[in-house]
């Protein structure tokens, strides 16, 4: 056997015999791995064959390899996918991961509006095929709403969506080819990660402060690379909860306009910030789409959204519709637009303004003296762990104690992923938030004394 042969053969052995040892327990999670240097002089590899080893357990989903800190064994009974996929949710498990906020009295809502539906004069035309963007009157609706949100916009450039997700999926598939680069935060929605996987996009992610995403990166990225669009979710971003102010927006726009990039708004969330600096699309109207959706200002189960595109893109993106779903159900567009023009949505929005703001006080008391971010009108929460404390390993001992909550996983667009969760605080009554969110404040207190 030469010697490339023979590299080769320890080289997997070792992968092998890690991967064995991870698997039967006998490293259990937690447990820190001798560095690269070491690997390489205690097994007589090279360094480079030593940081092969550890890049293929990572790619195996075996370890995590941490800057600053070392390589440490995950734990594997936690499924990668877990904060996007949704499973269903085992039974007493308290939800703090998926945000499905409802206020007292929209089921009400809903037998109201379908007795209306079913009394009215067009009921027999929401059984066929609707226009591909939604029919003339109910996008003049959408039109009308989001004069609120400082967006104005003709019935023309609007194009009713299976809920923002859908949005954000036409959109892609309209303007975007495989292979495209999209620059995006290091921390995003990770419904646009799963997204750019299916389509194949390029993520180049942007660092991040509390504040906003560094604009000075983005322009470096920029003269380095070939960008095609920028991400950016400007009022009140998810996870971070930040709302870009007006300076950041206009550099943004300066940015993209100097780079030819294509600026895709997401606004899901955007209706929790009162009074924020207006739309990017507001501000720079011929190379953004806004997307946003009904989902989280009425409910989740409302798959009903809205994409508002400069003119010169409309076809495109109605053309996708078409190829998806041809057209968003009428009878729930019907809805959703009834809900608009009475006042509904706009009461909603107040009412789950004044929740949220109630919720992250309640977790700004229960969590005194763990560092967190969050928006103060906002249904979820950043938590960055203490140095000692492993983010996989707590919300395994959380899962156990019947609370599901998201590491940074999901949302991280970088190689190394930070140590935090993200709480969604939303989705339950506050006596239940009140317990779990103890609960959460005593597993990382005992974690952290555990490695002391």
């Amino acid at each position: 056997m030469d010697t490339i042969q023979m590299a080769r053969a320890r080289y997997k052995h070792l992968v092998d015999t890690f991967a064995t040892d991870i698997r039967s327990g006998h490293l259990p999670p937690g447990t820190q791995l001798p560095t690269h240097r070491k690997l390489a002089t205690e097994h007589g590899i090279a360094l480079v064959t030593a940081s092969r080893v550890y890049a293929e357990l990572e790619s195996m989903g075996l370890v995590s390899g941490e800057a600053g800190r070392g390589t440490f064994v995950r734990e594997t009974a936690l499924s990668p996918a877990h904060g996007i996929d949704q499973p269903a949710m085992a039974e007493g498990m308290i939800d703090l991961n998926f945000n499905s906020p409802s206020i007292p009295g929209q089921t009400d809502l809903l037998r109201h509006a379908l007795r209306q539906l079913a009394s009215a004069g067009d009921l027999e035309a929401l059984l066929h095929y609707q226009p591909h963007a939604g029919r003339r009157h109910e996008r003049a609706t959408v039109s009308d709403h989001l004069k609120h949100r400082g967006l104005n916009v003709g019935a023309d450039q609007i194009l009713i969506v299976g809920g923002a997700q859908h949005g954000l999926a036409t959109t892609v598939m309209a303007l975007l080819n495989p292979g495209d680069v999209v620059a995006t935060d290091a921390l995003i929605y990770p419904g646009f990660k799963v997204l750019a996987e299916v389509h194949r996009l390029e993520l180049a992610p942007i660092a991040l402060s509390a504040q906003g995403p560094d604009l000075d990166a983005l322009e470096q990225l920029c003269q380095q690379r070939r960008v095609r669009a920028v991400y950016t979710m400007p009022t009140l971003h998810n996870p971070m909860g930040w709302v870009m102010d007006l300076a950041q927006r206009e550099r943004l726009i300066s940015i993209a306009r100097r780079y030819e990039l294509l600026i895709i708004e997401d606004a899901a969330y955007a209706f929790h910030a009162e009074n924020p600096p207006g739309p990017i699309a507001a501000l720079a109207p011929d190379i953004t789409v806004y997307v946003s959706g009904l989902s989280k200002s009425i409910a989740t189960g409302l798959r009903v959204g809205f994409v508002a595109a400069p003119t010169h893109w409309v076809p495109l993106i109605e053309r996708t519709i078409r190829a998806t779903t041809w057209n968003t159900p009428g009878l729930m567009t019907a809805m959703a637009c009834g809900w608009i023009e009475d006042g509904t949505v706009m009461r909603l929005e107040a009412e789950k303004r004044q929740d949220a703001m109630i919720r992250q006080s309640m977790a700004r008391e229960i969590l005194n003296g763990l560092e967190f971010i969050s928006h103060p009108a906002s249904y979820f929460l950043w938590l960055p762990l203490p140095e000692e404390v492993r983010a996989d390993q707590l919300v395994m001992a959380l899962m156990h104690a019947k609370i599901s909550v998201s590491t940074a996983e999901p949302f991280a667009t970088t190689e190394h992923i930070p140590h935090a969760i993200r709480l969604a605080l939303g989705s339950v009554d506050l006596e239940t938030l009140a317990s779990a969110l103890k609960t959460v404040k005593q597993l990382i207190d005992a974690h952290a004394c555990d490695v002391k």
